[in-house]
């Protein structure tokens, strides 16, 4: 038996989860066989903290501690898995058992669990559901993958305006087919268009003859439910929403939007976007070594492309370097530091372009702070090598060359940096996948050119 204490409240369990002690004795009781340990150790965990447990376990670990805790899993896990480790889960659950879980959450979170399947998974779990869960998700899922339709919750509270505060107390108290947790009442009219929106407390904090459309706020934020989830989330962050009504074509109400569904898809967006400009695509640490190794081949393929093109433009000047071994040793600092401050340049851009803070209005005099941050930046670091290069290979010559080329480089870096992620951008392509190749491959080359080419006029005619 471990020395780790069994805690008995589901706080103190959620501190000592990610402890590598408390994992460690998760593993031991799986690898024992001691159900009853296992039980006792994870049932008291959070959903949350039991979807952390389950990503660190090995893929044999995980598939043990399932069968120990049987039914008593808590179908919120599945809604907090990582994707690649809830695939797994998933295969491991009887359908049966998925569609009593998913009869168990917000019509989002269901939504989420099925929209990764195959269209023959999904069909087998539908079918064993109720009759109006199952046109509930059906019609969430007709909606195109990431957009509100397919991130919003179906269920949610609507009132006439004529309403008062009594009757709708009562009906909140009522009505049986409510969300698990809401923040404000939407008003509707005779189509059922939403017309304004009333806070929880304001509704519990008024007297109950008070008629809704007296406490009302007619000024709201709608959601369209083709719009993409990222605008979504810039809806809410400009806003600062809690939660927003989201409308089809003829602007009837269909869905609630909330605020920790928003999170968890500015945590998401921002994630692909560090993946993309990494070019390591949807990989997560939980992948096997087959499907990571799949994942960086293609642009580790277009990195060895590129990485040719910059020792092609080395190549033409082979009987400089042959003459001066030291240009072999300074070309890459050139390189190197084009490379970097283009990166800098590139990822402020993508990120600017990703929140609307970088648009048509404002690009040019954006594309114009660049060049001049280059500027200065290739002034100061001009300076500093082309000092230090000259004294180190006792040559003023060279460090005039290596300063000139610097300049240069951080020149192009900047406009590089920010033209690139524009001009994808203009072209509808994802700014965050390809930049980064365009951007280092015209550094190296141009650093490279850069140097080798004055270094050839300036030091050997």
């Amino acid at each position: 038996m471990t020395d780790t204490p069994i805690n008995s409240t589901t706080d103190e369990a959620a501190d000592e989860a990610l402890s590598p002690a408390y994992v460690r004795a998760v593993v031991d009781a799986v690898d024992r066989g001691d159900r009853a340990q296992a039980r006792e150790l994870v049932l008291p965990l959070r959903p949350a903290d039991t979807a952390e447990l389950l990503e660190l376990l090995r893929s044999d670990e995980r598939r043990d501690l399932i069968d120990m805790l049987g039914s008593d899993l808590n179908p919120e896990v599945l809604s907090e898995l990582d994707e690649s480790v809830r695939d797994h889960v998933m295969e491991l659950l009887d359908p049966k058992d998925i569609a009593a879980a998913l009869t168990e959450m917000d019509s989002d979170d269901a939504v989420y669990l099925l929209e990764d399947m195959d269209e023959h998974e999904q069909r087998e779990i539908l079918d064993q559901l109720p009759a109006s869960d199952r046109a509930v998700l059906e019609q969430s899922l007709d909606y195109p993958e990431y957009s509100a339709g397919r991130l919003m919750q179906r269920e949610l509270v609507a009132v006439p305006p004529f309403w008062n505060v009594g009757h709708t107390l009562d009906y909140l108290r009522e009505a049986e087919e409510l969300p698990h947790e809401f923040y404000e009442i939407f008003v509707v009219d005779a189509a059922h268009k939403p017309i304004g929106t009333v806070p929880l407390s304001r509704v519990t904090r008024s007297k109950r003859p008070v008629t809704i459309s007296e406490i009302m706020e007619t000024e709201q934020t709608l959601i369209p439910v083709a719009m993409d989830q990222e605008d979504v989330a810039l809806q809410f962050s400009k806003y600062d929403l809690i939660s927003a009504a989201v409308v089809d074509e003829e602007g009837r109400l269909v869905g609630v939007i909330t605020v920790d569904d928003i999170v968890e898809v500015i945590s998401e967006e921002a994630a692909e976007d560090i993946r993309l400009l990494a070019g390591v695509g949807e990989e997560a640490i939980s992948d096997t070594v087959l499907q990571t190794s799949r994942s960086r081949v293609p642009w580790l393929a277009v990195n060895l492309v590129t990485a040719v093109i910059a020792a092609s433009v080395i190549a033409l000047f082979d009987a400089a370097i042959e003459q001066m071994v030291a240009l072999a040793v300074l070309m890459p600092i050139v390189a190197s530091m084009g490379g970097n401050a283009g990166t800098q340049t590139m990822t402020v851009t993508v990120r600017a372009l990703a929140t609307r803070d970088l648009v048509h209005f404002n690009a040019r005099r954006t594309i114009l702070r660049e060049m001049l941050v280059g500027l200065l930046n290739g002034m100061i670091f001009a300076i500093l090598l082309g000092c230090i290069g000259g004294l180190i290979f006792q040559n003023a010559w060279l460090g005039g060359v290596l300063a000139a080329a610097m300049m240069i480089n951080l020149v192009v870096a900047g406009l590089i940096g920010i033209l690139v992620p524009l001009g994808l951008d203009k072209l509808g392509a994802d700014p965050a996948v390809s930049s980064a190749v365009f951007v280092t491959t015209t550094t190296d080359v141009v650093g490279f050119f850069a140097f080798l080419g004055l270094a050839a006029l300036v030091l050997f005619y």
